[in-house]
């Protein structure tokens, strides 16, 4: 049975979900909410010029409407999220040197992680897009627990190297606004996008 006070929500059904991330398929299992998964195929690329909040904005929106271009109903939901620190953009690791040169960077700082979301109803195009911006303290970590860390595997194909809902959650020592953010799909920001979609 599907959380009605969520899906209730949905101006266009079905809900598609526009994304690579298995992350994001979680989040929306865990709420309950029943939804089509159609991986969007643009390619993620940085803008000059463009601000943080622009880039995951944009790239959101991009992903949404691949998808929805393809679809003549059903209202698709696309994300997309990224680490900075000290206003630098650190992203996904090539390999396990770069994870534990990211992870080192960040130890014993804080960092932010923004998400960006928009939501695209695929009969008329009509488009919302948001963001949302959490804080994220590491602990102190040796080199010694970086590199164990990486062997396990996990920082590959995270933004920032680590992946807070799993191991990496004993990296974390505080966590500032939307614990679902940095996971990848911030959840009360997508509610009110979603109301803000039925009402246009």
């Amino acid at each position: 049975m599907s959380c009605e006070f969520i899906t209730s929500r949905i101006s266009e059904l079905p809900l598609v979900l526009a994304s690579r991330s298995p992350r994001r398929s979680v989040i929306l299992r865990g709420l309950d909410v029943d939804f089509v998964l159609e991986p969007h195929l643009t390619e993620e690329l940085e803008r000059a010029g463009e601000t943080p909040q622009e880039h995951v904005v944009r790239l959101a929106a991009e992903k949404a409407l691949d998808i929805a271009s393809r679809r003549e109903r059903g209202t698709v939901l696309g994300a997309d999220t990224i680490v900075l620190m000290d206003g630098a953009v650190i992203g996904k690791p090539r390999d396990e040197a770069q994870a534990g040169a990211m992870l080192a960077a960040l130890e014993g700082r804080t960092h932010d992680v923004l998400t960006g979301v928009a939501l695209v109803r695929a009969s008329d195009s009509v488009t919302v897009t948001g963001y949302e911006r959490t804080r994220v303290t590491f602990r102190p970590l040796s080199s010694d627990e970086i590199a164990s860390y990486v062997e396990h595997g996990e920082p590959m194909d995270k933004a920032g190297s680590y992946a807070i809902q799993d191991c990496g959650a004993g990296l974390v020592s505080r966590v500032e606004g939307c614990f679902y953010n940095v996971v990848g799909l911030p959840v009360v920001r997508t509610i009110e996008l979603l109301d803000e979609l039925a009402g246009r």
